[in-house]
């Protein structure tokens, strides 16, 4: 195929007819040079992060498009794998802060180099309105915010051009670092006022299908349902100039065919890579496997204490001793997870989360348990899963359900199409027992407990209330992990976790993707989309 041509197959002429992807691929290389071209299973509904009933895949535009105050800093693991590091936080828009003695004022000033993609410079009244706006629209990007502090517009000031402060009403550990996940991005406010209107003042609109950035990458072209292309911006000029030129990312459902595609060569890197493919792309040694376990991430079985029996203590820790644990790692998630069972005691001996519980696959424990429990003929259940995550979740329903019938617990599998799972399973709780999977973006364990343990938060779909547990976030979540009664009262919420198994951890997921061997420069990100800004392609 010639390289003209090519180009206008995958819409960066202008005016391109779209023409079946899998029929206009070259055989023998993804793309030409300069080119990278992803595929992912699911695509993006949305430019805007913001913006109410925006998707996951999503989140991975805001990264590339937009710019923030500050970013991660990026680590090199032992396997020569690359991830983000949550221990490091970077200068981005930001060249430099500071913070007050008291901890309740952050200073940030604005590097010069900053420009939007129409030139313009980036000031402290972009980051105030920004700011103001992800406070301002409710949601997740409020949720987020809050979970720094932030929920005010007026505790955002713009003091000069170049000056942007924020004021908290307490000093926090999560300040700072909750200004580099994706929902703090730096919009270019002249350009979203221009197109708001009085019943759109934050111009949700407008930048829906228009972003209005100053990142490493601007879109060139969208195709909802297929694709979406990236042009690198050659004026960026807050971090080293990115290695690709220009990245398409393609949208393929079917995973068998993502795998086909990176096999032949025709894709050069798949994202979310399922444990199998993982597994056997590592053995076959053709194309590279990257991957690392995902921070404060845990893939557990929970139990809706809102349904009995699973209010009862004795049922769930009977439970916990029936799965078959070592199975589910090698059957399920094919070595590809970090064991969280097999611990040595009801209580930790040290604060590191996640780590594994004291639990292991012991028949006779759990059937005493169920006992003790006054279940001793067992009962019988439903257990839920994601059809769209079922290349892990199916096979360990399977495993759970012949485990559980061993103690006399009957299990029916019930499969929830991945678009109606979030409203089944956590906003209306209505689960009793289910797979479940929750990584926190701050890599604290007490942030963990805010979202998955406190009651009527979004990631307790356990519906789980322990009062003294309630009291220990409030008390720890913006305490410095420094303070005396940091590690006192993180071990007490884990030795709750341990006692009380509302969740029961599987396993710590890893986050795979397979590339050709001349694409470098990935790393896995606790938000778990692609941050192109670091990939080359030789």
């Amino acid at each position: 195929m010639q390289r003209r041509k090519f180009l206008k197959t995958v819409g960066i002429a202008s005016g391109a007819s779209m023409i079946p992807f899998l029929k206009y691929l070259p055989a023998n290389a993804a793309a030409p040079d300069g080119t990278l071209v992803v595929v992912s299973g699911s695509g993006i509904n949305s430019f805007d992060l913001h913006r109410k009933g925006t998707n996951r895949p999503s989140y991975q535009v805001t990264v590339n498009i937009y710019d923030r105050l500050v970013r991660f800093g990026v680590k090199t693991l032992e396997d020569g794998s690359m991830s983000y590091d949550s221990t490091k936080i970077e200068p981005e828009v930001a060249e430099s802060w500071t913070i007050s003695d008291d901890g309740k004022l952050l200073t940030f000033k604005i590097n010069p180099k900053a420009k939007f993609w129409d030139g313009t410079p980036v000031t402290a009244k972009d980051v105030k309105w920004s700011f103001d706006r992800a406070v301002s629209l409710g949601g997740f990007p409020f949720v987020q915010m809050k979970a720094g502090s932030m929920t005010k517009p007026e505790q955002f000031i713009a003091a000069d051009d170049k000056t942007f402060q924020i004021k908290i009403p307490k000093a926090s550990k999560l300040t700072l670092p909750d200004l580099a996940v994706p929902i703090p991005f730096i919009i270019n406010s002249k350009v979203a006022l221009k197109n708001a209107t009085k019943d759109d003042p934050w111009a949700t609109e407008y930048l829906h299908k228009n972003p209005a950035g100053s990142g490493a990458y601007k879109i060139s072209r969208w195709d909802p349902g297929q694709q979406f292309v990236y042009e690198r911006n050659d004026d960026w000029a807050l971090g080293p100039k990115p290695g690709v030129k220009r990245v398409i990312v393609r949208e393929v459902p079917s995973s068998s065919t993502r795998r086909a595609l990176t096999e032949r060569g025709d894709a050069d890197l798949y994202m979310n890579v399922p444990p199998k493919d993982s597994k056997e792309f590592s053995e076959k040694g053709k194309v590279l496997v990257s991957g690392a376990p995902i921070d404060n991430c845990l893939h557990v079985l929970a139990l809706n204490l809102k349904y009995p029996p699973f209010d009862n203590v004795k049922v769930r820790q009977a439970i916990a001793y029936a799965l078959p644990y070592k199975d589910i790692i090698s059957a399920a998630a094919y070595g590809r997870g970090k064991p969280m069972f097999g611990g040595k005691s009801m209580t930790p001996s040290d604060i590191s989360w996640p780590q594994p519980f004291p639990y292991d696959t012991d028949l006779g424990k759990a059937k005493a348990l169920l006992t003790e429990g006054g279940f001793e003929n067992g009962f019988e259940t439903t257990l839920s899963f994601n059809l769209g995550l079922a290349d892990w979740q199916e096979p360990t329903c399977l495993l759970i359900q012949e485990s559980l019938s061993k103690i006399g617990i009957k299990v029916k599998l019930e499969k929830i199409p991945g678009a109606s799972w979030r409203t089944a399973a956590l906003v209306e709780k209505r689960l009793p027992m289910h797979m479940e999977n929750f990584g926190g973006w701050l890599n604290y364990p007490d942030y963990y407990f805010f979202w998955a343990y406190k009651y009527g938060h979004l990631f307790n779909s356990s519906n789980y209330k322990n009062p003294k547990v309630e009291a220990l976030v409030d008390k720890t979540l913006h305490m410095s992990v420094e303070d005396p009664q940091y590690s006192k009262n993180v071990k007490k919420l884990i030795s709750y976790a341990f006692t009380d198994v509302p969740r029961i951890p599987l396993y710590q997921p890893y986050l795979d993707a397979a590339m050709q061997k001349n694409v470098t420069g990935y790393a896995s990100w606790f938000h778990r989309q692609l941050d192109v800004r670091g990939i080359s392609k030789s």
